[in-house]
């Protein structure tokens, strides 16, 4: 089963799922995880549900460049891995 993983910046905020799921797209997987945590949604998605301009998400060690659809096809072994990225000096 593909693998979900929310890194820890995320966790400083709320608990993050680490989740093993059989959807076959990223958009499916998140919905999985924001079943299970709902106020994460609001973290990666914005009023659209398009991926929040500080979230980046690499799929199988690349990263995802379409940030509305969200339909990157996922393989029954992928690691998806979903940071928010830090800012400051």
């Amino acid at each position: 089963m593909a693998q979900l993983i929310f890194t820890q910046q995320l966790a400083r905020f709320l608990p993050v799922p680490q989740l093993a799921t059989q959807a076959g797209n990223l958009r499916a997987a998140l919905d999985q995880a924001f079943a299970g945590q709902p106020r994460l949604r609001s973290y990666v998605l914005d009023e659209q549900g398009h991926l929040r301009a500080n979230v980046v998400i690499f799929i199988d060690g690349r990263r995802t460049r379409e940030r509305e659809q969200l339909d990157d096809a996922l393989q029954p072994d992928s690691q998806v891995y979903i940071l928010q990225a830090l800012s400051g000096g």
